[in-house]
């Protein structure tokens, strides 16, 4: 027999159809619930393998209410519900269900999402006990390696990053009084780049003095409980003067999780991680944490032993799959960098979100190349740039005569995308209508091409991405519930530009070396007046739009340094708008019309001193062929 399952449903007719359905395909059931207390209470008297609940229930709790009990006892659920509205589906979605099931619904979706379900369940246990097995055999690993006790704290830090994520950590900082004090903290520079601060140059950072450090230790001996403070919670915990609110005040940081340990002399040893983000941690890394705790007690026990003997060879840091193409160091695009190595070795769907031109194909492309799928198709489709009415025929394909104009037949996305990855952009955009099939595919993983009868077996990894607010979208009515759970399994977000101000320069620099190259020009930098200018602005456009501008600034400069940008223009105080960027030329209008200025200028001539080539700063045979292509003749230049 298959799972035994619990059905919390209040309207009987429902109820004892699903029971009926469920019997037929081989499930047990538990029994049916029809409020949260009359839930829990089977739930004591025989634990369910899963949960079939419905949303709104009699009484005052509701099945989101049974929800939160049900994930702390670790029993997977699936939620049964009509379209909701956005404060309901928000609701809902923080409990992290299984699945979601619309109703109405057939019985083949009530199947295949316990079945999705099923497998979630189990991958994620699978997943968490692979990764906390690895990080183990590592941490052994690093035990019997060479290197410095500095170098391989920091390897464990490493380790951990990919385990929990963190912007600093703070290890074994519990009593800078002890002469033997031995901690270190690490500050995250970029993916696999950190800085190492010791006692010594944490003092200089902080324009503290040793002894004003040591003041800042409470009395008291650390804590022996783990715990983590999110938010208000850890500004609360910051209020007095302490290390705690001095790594937050110096490093921006706003949430921590830690776990004190005790060596084998008794001694205090704690792992301190902190992070940018107001929400970064939960009591499942918690408990994660706790779980590997013994193996990093006796990780460090071996290293305070190793330190006694002699140095050896300098530890050599393994090398990270870079990330080719995306430019920056924030802990914004470092987070997102860490989703990406989570979860691209899966086969999980991912809904990347994100605003207009933040360079979601970008993070699509590393997920895909980070996968094992990498080397098979990966083909990409824009939701929003074709007519509803050929969407269908892309994503699944059509047979010869299959309506007017479909003279032969006509292989999909779906079907060229078969054993590697598609990728749908601007799923938002899609038709209702086609929502309902495109869902049917991702459970049953087979299609119709258009006009045919046949049913085709496809093995594709879906990536979504969309900038819009999809919840909203449910809550509308303009986008499926249950697509969007089946979509969302693993969401990445990618923070504006103006929330990541610090990557301008380097995105800047990058651009400017393609398009210089691009051009033929000898750009060598961009001047601080500009990036002051870009700095301040507030990028609506995002990367899109920094790209395009340092392009155009590129071909509109007279010298190896970038001058001037022409960024559009906002709204004034009077609320007066000086100029709008639908009001600019394209880049192509603007550079076709700089080379006829210069020509102009000088009379034509292309080649020698004092000609456009030489103005223009590129080779006299490139302008020719940037003219041929631009279409600028002779009589344009008189």
């Amino acid at each position: 027999m298959k799972e035994q399952i619990l059905i919390v449903e209040d309207q009987f007719v429902e109820a004892d159809y699903l029971r009926l359905l469920l019997e037929q395909a081989g499930y047990g059931i538990t029994g049916i619930a029809r409020s949260v207390a009359q839930a829990q209470e089977m739930i004591k008297d025989k634990k369910p393998d899963f949960v079939l609940l419905d949303i709104f229930l009699k009484g005052k709790q509701t099945g989101i209410d049974l929800a939160k009990l049900l994930a702390i006892d670790n029993i997977p659920f699936v939620y049964l519900s009509a379209n909701s509205n956005e404060e309901v589906l928000n609701a809902a979605k923080e409990t992290h269900p299984y699945g979601f099931l619309v109703k109405p619904f057939r019985e083949k979706d009530l199947l295949v999402a316990l079945e999705i379900a099923r497998y979630r369940h189990v991958h994620s246990i699978e997943a968490r006990y692979r990764r906390e097995t690895e990080l183990r055999k590592l941490l052994k690993t690093i035990v019997s390696e060479t290197g410095s006790w500095e170098e391989k704290l920091l390897r464990i830090a490493t380790a951990l990053q990919s385990f929990i994520p963190f912007d600093f950590l703070a290890v074994g900082f519990d009593d800078i009084k002890d002469p033997f004090f031995k901690g270190m903290c690490f500050l995250r520079l970029g993916y696999d780049e950190y800085q190492m601060i010791g006692l010594h140059e944490l003092a200089t950072i902080t324009g503290k003095s040793i002894e004003e450090l040591i003041a800042l230790q409470p009395p008291n001996p650390v804590e022996e409980i783990a715990a983590f403070y999110n938010n208000v919670a850890f500004q609360n915990i910051c209020r007095q003067p302490s290390l705690r609110k001095l790594f937050a005040d110096s490093f921006q940081l706003q949430s921590h999780l830690e776990m004190p340990m005790r060596m084998m002399d008794r001694k205090p040893f704690s792992f301190c991680l902190f992070s940018r983000r107001p929400d970064a941690y939960t009591a499942e890394q918690l408990e994660q944490f706790e779980r590997i705790q013994f193996s990093l007690m006796q990780t460090i026990e071996h290293l305070l032993q190793d330190e006694m003997s002699a140095a050896g060879k300098m530890l050599q840091q393994e090398s990270k799959t870079r990330f080719d193409g995306i430019v920056g160091k924030s802990h914004l695009l470092l987070n997102v960098f860490d989703h990406i190595s989570q979860v691209a070795p899966s086969d999980t769907s991912v809904l990347i979100l994100g605003e207009s031109g933040t360079g979601k194909e970008k993070i699509a492309d590393s997920i895909h190349n980070l996968s094992s799928r990498k080397g098979k198709p990966f083909i990409k489709l824009n939701c929003a740039a074709l007519p509803a009415t050929l969407i269908e025929s892309e994503l699944f394909g059509h047979e010869k005569g299959a309506f007017t104009g479909a003279l032969d037949k006509r292989i999909g996305k779906f079907e060229r995308a078969d054993k590697g990855t598609l990728f749908l952009d601007e799923v938002g955009e899609m038709p209702v209508e086609l929502q309902v099939k495109l869902l049917r595919v991702l459970q049953e993983k087979e299609i119709e091409r258009v006009g045919g009868r046949d049913t085709i077996k496809v093995d594709v990894r879906i990536i979504a991405a969309t900038n819009k607010n999809l919840e909203k979208e449910v809550a509308d009515g303009r986008f499926r519930l249950d697509l969007y759970y089946r979509l969302n399994v693993f969401p990445v977000t990618l923070p504006p530009l103006r929330d990541r101000k610090e990557d301008i320069p380097a995105l800047a620099y990058h651009f400017m070396s393609h398009y210089s190259h691009k051009a033929g020009k000898k750009i060598s930098g961009i001047s601080d007046s500009v990036l002051r200018k870009m700095m301040a602005y507030n990028w609506p456009g995002n990367i899109r739009e920094l790209e395009h501008l340092i392009e155009r600034s590129v071909l509109l400069a007279k010298g190896t340094v970038i001058e001037d940008i022409l960024l559009p223009a906002v709204e004034n105080k009077g609320g007066r708008r000086e100029a709008s960027a639908a009001d600019m030329k394209t880049i192509v209008e603007n550079e076709k019309d700089y080379i006829i200025s210069v020509l102009k200028k000088c009379n034509g001539r292309i080649w020698g001193p004092g000609a456009a080539a030489e103005i223009l700063n590129i080779n006299p045979s490139t302008l020719k062929s940037k003219m041929k292509k631009l279409g600028i003749k002779k009589e344009y230049i008189k």
